[in-house]
């Protein structure tokens, strides 16, 4: 595809994406990951499909909220470990350049200037949790679960996890989520701060669609600049941090704890 000549929207159909679902019914934009054969884990064609999603909804004026959510059983379990095993492990410079586009999928969806909303639909793990993090709103099923394994798989959670948590749970929840890799419900994640609302399955459109209403009615212009000022400690930590992480944890796919635990992993997972 050609570069646009202006930051002018596209039809979804224009922008051809396979790795997820962009839909568009004024003033809602909804990005769903679809990969469901994977539980939406992210791969690097999705990232950058996720990245050019949220820049054309920042582009289009017709929209005032953008709902970020995903196939099947699962919102996302975060990064493919099929593909870095047989693309990243012993690769520093390729993972270099795959966590580029995890960083700007991250960007692209923090500063697209509305309102963005995680309608979380399943299992939320690892990238999954960070890119939920990285919304204004999040609204979840009781029957669902956030966590985080990278301490068990080789890969520490830098990708927002570490830089979002404290800021959003606090200190000493942050340090039991990342350290414990222990599953998240869904009540606990709201009384926890970690999303607004837990609702049953046949609620969960229902609250969105509300949540949605309600977003949509406010002055976009200013919304934006709430938004610039509500982001301050998180893209604080982030900026201060990510690119840090991205270099370190490039290197770290040269040792044997993150090449062991990932192998393990993909054998398990192929069993």
């Amino acid at each position: 595809m050609t570069e646009p000549s202006a930051p002018r929207p596209r039809t979804p159909d224009e922008l051809g994406f396979e790795r997820i679902v962009y839909e568009k019914a004024p003033p809602r934009a909804t990005i769903t990951l679809n990969r469901p054969e994977r539980l939406n884990a992210l791969d690097f064609q999705m990232l950058r499909e996720l990245a050019r999603a949220c820049e054309d909804a920042s582009w289009d004026d017709e929209l005032r909220v953008v709902v970020l959510t995903g196939a099947g059983r699962a919102f996302c379990v975060g990064a493919d470990l099929k593909e870095w095993s047989a693309e990243y492990l012993g690769n520093p410079q390729g993972y270099w350049k795959w966590f580029g586009a995890f960083k700007d999928a991250h960007d692209r969806l923090r500063e697209i200037g509305k309102p963005t909303l995680a309608r979380i639909n399943g299992i939320c793990v690892g990238g999954g949790n960070e890119f939920q993090m990285a919304c204004d709103l999040a609204v979840m099923v009781d029957d669902a679960y956030i966590r985080h394994v990278g301490l068990e798989h080789g890969s520490v959670p830098a990708g927002g996890a570490t830089q979002w948590l404290p800021v959003m749970v606090g200190e000493r929840r942050a340090r039991e989520i990342i350290l414990l890799c222990e599953e998240i419900n869904a009540q606990q994640a709201a009384d926890w701060g970690l999303v607004n609302r837990a609702v049953r399955v046949a609620e969960l459109d229902a609250t969105v669609d509300e949540l949605v209403e309600k977003l949509a009615a406010k002055l976009p212009q200013t919304t934006r600049y709430a938004k610039q000022h509500l982001n301050f400690w998180k893209d604080l930590a982030w900026h201060e941090t990510i690119n840090h992480a991205r270099d370190w944890l490039a290197l770290s796919m040269l040792g044997e704890e993150a090449q062991g635990a990932v192998k393990q992993f993909v054998e398990k997972d192929s069993g």
